[in-house]
């Protein structure tokens, strides 16, 4: 994927207290209009690579953004709670006043833990959340910061949008549907084997990767530079579904339908 004029690539590994090597890169922008460090993580045995379109489009609009491999997940182990200790000693390393971390799948779950545990943290984006073992609905309990989430479709990559969960058990959480959205719509670039793998509810790829990097940019806008969550989002309206704000501990999405009215992350 080529690199807009402005941005600057850095590229660097580091040793995981677990023991294994992970690689990362830094998107920097020229003129820096944050000092929030986005932090994004790729899904379930994928790679940085599939996060490159996120990392530029935040740098360019004036995050540095930094993406990472993670190298504790085994195809019979996730390493989802040793992933988020890696992305915690990335931004230390790279000295992060403040970071917000984000994350697609298996990664957004990582993001979540990461930014319980680190004080640091001023919110977390998660795409289509994929969580496991509940340690997603573990980890947002008393989470004292906005969680914003876009979801696709329910289908077999997500496990059906079991992530929904989480965001009803956090306190300060909105999610976003993306109608027509499949699992590998949240990578930039995807590649055939995502879309050998999940299910495409539509055939609409680029268009609504476009619609799902544009939203995602305006949300983390709002988590690094103080702006109102939500507010101005510049994603095709057209082609999402509504918000859905979720007061802490609501039974089911329907029962928050009318906090979604609600101007921020207030609960009802």
């Amino acid at each position: 994927m080529p690199i807009p004029q402005g941005i600057s690539v850095k590229e660097g590994t580091l040793t995981s207290r677990f023991g294994c090597t992970f690689g990362y890169r830094l998107y920097q922008p020229g003129e820096p209009a944050s000092d929030h460090l986005v932090i994004i993580g790729h899904g379930f045995l994928r790679s940085q690579d599939q996060m490159t379109g996120l990392a530029v489009a935040a740098a360019a609009a004036g995050m540095p953004a930094a993406t990472i491999d993670y190298c504790n997940s085994r195809p019979w182990r996730g390493g989802h709670r040793r992933n988020a200790d890696d992305m915690i000693r990335l931004a230390d390393v790279l000295e992060a006043p403040q970071v917000v971390y984000a994350g697609f799948s298996a990664g957004a779950l990582s993001a979540v833990v990461a930014a319980r545990n680190d004080p640091r943290a001023s919110g977390v984006l998660a795409l289509d959340l994929v969580d496991t073992q509940q340690i997603g609905r573990r980890a947002v309990r008393g989470l004292d910061m906005p969680l914003i989430g876009l979801q696709g479709e329910l289908t077999n990559c997500n496990a059906r949008g079991n992530g929904e969960v989480v965001f009803r058990i956090a306190p300060k959480a909105r999610l976003q549907r993306i109608e027509g959205a499949g699992h590998c719509d949240f990578e930039a670039p995807s590649d055939p084997l995502c879309r050998l793998v999940c299910q495409d509810p539509t055939p609409d790829g680029p268009a609504l990767n476009r619609t799902i990097i544009a939203a995602a940019v305006q949300d983390l806008r709002s988590l690094a530079m103080d702006e109102r969550a939500g507010e101005g989002r510049a994603s095709d309206q057209a082609a999402t579904g509504p918000d859905r704000t979720y007061s802490a501990g609501s039974a089911d999405p329907d029962a928050s339908r009318k906090a979604s009215m609600l101007d921020g992350f207030g609960t009802t």
